[in-house]
Protein backbone atom coordinates (compact mmCIF):
# COMPACT_ATOMS: atom_id res chain seq x y z
CA UNK A 1 0.00 0.00 0.00
CA UNK A 2 0.66 3.60 -0.48
CA UNK A 3 0.57 6.65 0.75
CA UNK A 4 0.00 10.36 -0.90
CA UNK A 5 3.86 10.60 -1.79
CA UNK A 6 4.26 7.39 -3.27
CA UNK A 7 5.77 5.70 -0.26
CA UNK A 8 4.60 2.52 1.80
CA UNK A 9 2.25 3.08 4.34
CA UNK A 10 3.50 1.16 7.53
CA UNK A 11 0.52 1.61 9.68
CA UNK A 12 -1.59 -0.16 6.76
CA UNK A 13 0.91 -2.74 6.21
CA UNK A 14 0.80 -3.94 9.94
CA UNK A 15 -2.96 -3.72 9.99
CA UNK A 16 -2.97 -5.85 7.10
CA UNK A 17 -0.19 -7.94 8.77
CA UNK A 18 -2.52 -8.41 11.81
CA UNK A 19 -5.75 -9.61 9.62
CA UNK A 20 -3.45 -12.15 8.17
CA UNK A 21 -2.37 -13.35 11.25
CA UNK A 22 -5.76 -13.20 12.92
CA UNK A 23 -4.34 -10.56 15.78
CA UNK A 24 -5.95 -7.43 16.54
CA UNK A 25 -5.46 -4.00 14.06
CA UNK A 26 -4.21 -1.47 15.76
CA UNK A 27 -6.72 1.28 15.60
CA UNK A 28 -4.78 4.07 16.17
CA UNK A 29 -1.39 5.77 16.02
CA UNK A 30 -0.52 4.74 19.47
CA UNK A 31 -1.94 1.47 19.20
CA UNK A 32 0.39 0.46 16.01
CA UNK A 33 3.64 1.86 18.40
CA UNK A 34 2.76 -0.67 20.80
CA UNK A 35 1.84 -3.21 17.92
CA UNK A 36 5.69 -2.39 16.67
CA UNK A 37 7.23 -2.96 20.19
CA UNK A 38 5.13 -5.64 20.87
CA UNK A 39 6.58 -7.36 18.06
CA UNK A 40 9.97 -6.48 18.55
CA UNK A 41 10.10 -7.67 21.83
CA UNK A 42 8.61 -11.08 20.81
CA UNK A 43 11.34 -10.99 17.87
CA UNK A 44 14.20 -10.43 20.45
CA UNK A 45 12.83 -13.01 22.47
CA UNK A 46 13.03 -15.17 19.52
CA UNK A 47 16.97 -13.87 18.72
CA UNK A 48 17.72 -14.80 22.24
CA UNK A 49 16.20 -18.54 22.46
CA UNK A 50 17.72 -19.43 18.97
CA UNK A 51 21.37 -17.66 20.21
CA UNK A 52 20.95 -19.59 23.50
CA UNK A 53 20.43 -22.97 21.72
CA UNK A 54 22.79 -22.63 19.16
CA UNK A 55 25.70 -21.67 21.60
CA UNK A 56 24.60 -24.32 23.57
CA UNK A 57 24.77 -21.96 26.78
CA UNK A 58 22.32 -20.23 28.76
CA UNK A 59 22.27 -16.60 29.29
CA UNK A 60 21.87 -14.32 32.60
CA UNK A 61 20.53 -11.33 30.85
CA UNK A 62 19.80 -9.35 27.30
CA UNK A 63 22.31 -6.54 26.38
CA UNK A 64 20.33 -3.56 24.63
CA UNK A 65 22.91 -1.13 23.65
CA UNK A 66 22.84 2.18 20.81
CA UNK A 67 19.38 3.98 20.24
CA UNK A 68 17.20 0.92 21.41
CA UNK A 69 18.68 1.67 24.85
CA UNK A 70 17.00 5.05 25.01
CA UNK A 71 13.40 3.21 24.58
CA UNK A 72 12.10 2.69 28.41
CA UNK A 73 8.92 0.59 26.93
CA UNK A 74 10.95 -1.14 24.26
CA UNK A 75 13.67 -2.53 27.59
CA UNK A 76 10.88 -3.57 29.48
CA UNK A 77 8.83 -5.50 27.40
CA UNK A 78 12.18 -7.14 26.15
CA UNK A 79 12.71 -7.49 29.72
CA UNK A 80 9.22 -9.20 29.76
CA UNK A 81 9.33 -11.38 26.72
CA UNK A 82 11.96 -12.79 27.36
CA UNK A 83 11.99 -13.23 31.20
CA UNK A 84 15.45 -12.24 31.74
CA UNK A 85 16.50 -8.89 32.93
CA UNK A 86 17.85 -6.36 29.88
CA UNK A 87 21.02 -4.24 30.38
CA UNK A 88 20.43 -1.16 28.13
CA UNK A 89 23.36 1.20 27.41
CA UNK A 90 25.74 2.85 26.43
CA UNK A 91 23.60 4.29 23.42
CA UNK A 92 26.92 5.42 21.94
CA UNK A 93 28.24 1.88 21.84
CA UNK A 94 29.79 1.79 18.31
CA UNK A 95 31.64 5.09 18.97
CA UNK A 96 33.04 4.37 22.21
CA UNK A 97 33.97 0.57 21.08
CA UNK A 98 36.17 2.17 18.06
CA UNK A 99 37.28 4.84 20.25
CA UNK A 100 38.64 2.71 22.99
CA UNK A 101 39.77 -0.03 20.46
CA UNK A 102 42.16 3.25 19.09
CA UNK A 103 43.05 4.35 22.60
CA UNK A 104 44.87 0.66 22.89
CA UNK A 105 46.05 0.75 19.70
CA UNK A 106 47.81 4.13 20.90
CA UNK A 107 48.73 3.03 23.93
CA UNK A 108 46.71 5.38 26.26
CA UNK A 109 44.75 2.13 27.74
CA UNK A 110 45.94 -0.83 28.21
CA UNK A 111 44.67 -4.83 28.98
CA UNK A 112 42.68 -7.03 26.73
CA UNK A 113 39.11 -7.51 25.95
CA UNK A 114 37.90 -8.11 29.27
CA UNK A 115 39.56 -4.09 30.66
CA UNK A 116 37.92 -2.11 27.86
CA UNK A 117 34.59 -3.53 28.48
CA UNK A 118 36.03 -2.70 32.41
CA UNK A 119 36.19 0.74 30.83
CA UNK A 120 32.67 1.00 29.62
CA UNK A 121 31.32 -0.36 32.93
CA UNK A 122 33.27 2.30 35.03
CA UNK A 123 32.25 5.30 32.90
CA UNK A 124 28.85 4.82 31.19
CA UNK A 125 25.58 4.84 32.52
CA UNK A 126 23.66 0.90 32.22
CA UNK A 127 19.88 0.72 33.22
CA UNK A 128 18.68 -2.23 34.09
CA UNK A 129 15.17 -3.64 33.51
CA UNK A 130 13.48 -6.62 35.44
CA UNK A 131 10.83 -9.00 33.58
CA UNK A 132 7.67 -8.42 35.49
CA UNK A 133 5.17 -10.18 33.36
CA UNK A 134 4.75 -13.52 33.48
CA UNK A 135 5.68 -15.92 30.27
CA UNK A 136 2.36 -17.05 29.53
CA UNK A 137 1.10 -14.17 27.02
CA UNK A 138 4.81 -13.99 25.46
CA UNK A 139 4.46 -18.51 24.50
CA UNK A 140 1.27 -17.76 23.12
CA UNK A 141 2.24 -14.80 20.94
CA UNK A 142 5.30 -17.31 19.86
CA UNK A 143 3.06 -20.44 19.59
CA UNK A 144 0.56 -18.27 17.61
CA UNK A 145 3.29 -17.08 15.42
CA UNK A 146 5.26 -20.71 14.91
CA UNK A 147 8.07 -20.06 16.80
CA UNK A 148 7.49 -22.35 19.71
CA UNK A 149 5.99 -25.69 20.22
Amino acid sequence: MLDCRGRRDMPARIADACRRTAEPVPATPEATVRCILDSLALAHRRAVDQAQLLAGRHVDAVHVVGGGARNDLLCQLTADACGLPVLAGPVEATALGNVLVQARALGVVGGDLAALRAVLRDTQQIVRYEPRATQTAWRAAARRLGWED
